[in-house]
């Protein structure tokens, strides 16, 4: 959840990085304290992989052959990778530019988010990881929710008689 695809690094960037196009100031500032927030989860992921990995012994990095790899390029560090190994890279965050677009996006991405964190769940046996990966899949619902909302304030503030609800400064 640190860096892969649906993870916190791109949600915070994706966020802050759509609030520019966003014409009206209210989801401007939705999109301003989300991607905020998402910058703090960002911060707690990266204390857990680090309270998780600082102290592994040899033996434990040469039995685990999926970190071995990791390790070898970055020792410990904290370094923004997919749970496949991928490195992060901004191809995996979603602005258009386009209020309806991004804001589905959004929704879309706390969705997959949320599984993610399930997955997680599902795999984890540390009690102490498990509450912070409930607190963090918590706040994707919550931010499913209150993009879900800036979805029907956004179609309210567009031209009605558009099925398609295109953006008015655009298509007139």
């Amino acid at each position: 959840m640190y860096g892969g695809p649906d993870g916190e690094l791109g949600a915070s960037l994706r966020y802050l990085s759509q609030r520019y196009a966003m014409p009206y100031p209210e989801l401007k500032a939705l999109l301003t304290d989300i991607g905020t927030e998402e910058l703090g989860h960002l911060e707690m992921i990266g204390a857990i992989i680090h309270q998780l990995t600082r102290n592994l012994t040899d033996e434990e990095v040469r039995s685990c052959p999926a970190f071995a790899p990791y390790f070898v390029d970055h020792t410990t560090g904290v370094y923004p990778t997919a749970a496949s190994g991928f490195p992060w890279n901004a191809a995996s965050i979603g602005v258009k530019g386009d209020v309806i677009c991004d804001l589905s996006e959004d929704m879309a991405a706390e969705q997959k988010a949320r599984v993610t964190y399930d997955n997680i769940l599902r795999l984890s046996d540390d009690p102490d990881v498990n509450d912070v990966i409930r607190f963090l899949r918590e706040r994707e619902v919550v931010h499913f929710q209150r993009f879900g909302e800036a979805v029907r304030l956004a179609k309210e503030k567009m031209d009605q008689k558009n099925v398609y609800f295109t953006n008015p400064a655009f298509d007139r």
